[in-house]
């Protein structure tokens, strides 16, 4: 008898030993669920395109993870309800694309303290809430050196979303370059009031043109406005994505996001345990925005100059704020020999000398 009880503790030890190791193995074959929610299309060819392309791109970079996303999920409330869904199906990390998204998302992170949130465009953290952006305003700044000198009316419109500090401040950076190549440019704004919507985009574009615009700058989600422009015989500067295949005679170049060189690093981090909460705001240099290759109608000397100043800005000799830095109403607002601070930069809620509209006052 004592030597069948001795037998019975040693297989029940033995299979708990069994279990345990299965347990640790299943735990070690667990995927990593990572969660996307866009504002507009996963196609849209512009904004939440780019993001999806970094979610494939990051599928690529760490095969083992499971991704899915949602799509023209509007901002507020029903936002809210995407991230909770998410939360409830245990995904380990979720990322949100648009600025309205920032609420929802803070209020979400704060009932699942065990998930890492990733909010992109906005301002406000928590323990376990990062956000995530790119100096976009680099690449502004180059292709409006480029449309400065290809400008033949001097009248250069841009189509704006909302009047965000992340939008006002591309709007400046873009006339910055192109008042430097061209002193008598203007950069005329209509606002859409909207992230994605073609008809207001194209629209906004046409009335542009019929004011004499010769360009079109695109700061929304979709490439209607640089449509409108090719339309017409015109040239347009695209945005998000690299927008030439939509518009191939118009589109001078585009300024672009790799959100994969972002989404790679955050989700590496969280696989390793060293994810902190933090505000990037990535650079040319680190690789999440660029310049797209310009387009057969751009001239040699326009490509050279712009190839000089971006390698300025790569290698940190110049900034596109350095100043001097007027606004609208020739007020020195950037002294000779000094730089806008990063801060002014993403709080900016004021014209460069050479734009053209106003700025909301309700940021919308």
């Amino acid at each position: 008898m004592k030597r069948i009880l001795s037998i019975v503790v040693l297989l029940c030890f033995a299979s708990a030993i069994i279990f345990a190791g299965g347990q640790k193995e299943q735990k070690k074959e667990q995927k990593l669920k990572v969660a996307f929610i866009y504002v507009g299309p996963h196609n849209d060819g512009g904004w939440s395109q780019s993001h999806d392309n970094g979610r494939l791109y990051l599928q690529k970079q760490i095969p083992g993870i499971e991704t899915t996303y949602s799509e023209n999920v509007p901002e507020g409330a029903p936002a809210e309800k995407v991230m909770r869904d998410y939360a409830n199906q245990g995904y380990n990390i979720i990322f949100a694309t648009s600025f309205g998204f920032m609420d929802p998302m803070l209020k979400v992170a704060k009932d699942y303290p065990n998930i890492v949130f990733e909010h992109c465009s906005g301002y406000k953290t928590a323990k376990n809430m990062g956000t995530y952006f790119g100096r976009m305003y680099q690449p502004d700044y180059l292709a409006g050196l480029a449309a400065g000198f290809m400008t033949k009316t001097n009248y250069i419109g841009f189509v704006a979303p909302f009047s965000t500090p992340e939008v006002v401040r591309e709007i400046n950076a873009f006339t910055i370059g192109a008042r430097e190549t061209n002193p008598k440019a203007e950069v005329h704004v209509i606002w859409t009031n909207s992230w994605f919507d073609p008809v207001k985009e194209a629209n906004a574009a046409n009335t542009l043109l019929a004011n004499n615009a010769d360009i079109i700058a695109s700061g929304v989600d979709s490439p209607a406005a640089l449509q409108a422009a090719e339309k017409q015989g015109k040239y347009g500067i695209g945005y998000d994505s690299d927008m030439s295949s939509f518009a191939p005679k118009a589109v001078l170049t585009s300024r672009i996001w790799h959100w994969g060189v972002y989404y790679t690093k955050a989700v590496k981090e969280v696989q390793a345990g060293t994810w902190k909460s933090s505000q990037y705001w990535g650079s040319m240099k680190d690789g999440i925005v660029s310049l797209a290759p310009f387009g057969p109608m751009v001239p040699d000397n326009v490509k050279q100059y712009v190839e000089k100043k971006q390698k300025q800005i790569l290698d940190g000799t110049f900034d596109p704020f350095m100043g001097p830095v007027y606004d609208q109403s020739g007020a020195l607002k950037v002294k000779k020999g000094e730089q806008l601070s990063d801060t002014d930069k993403l709080n900016i809620q004021w014209f460069v000398q050479g734009v053209v509209g106003s700025i909301p006052k309700s940021g919308s």
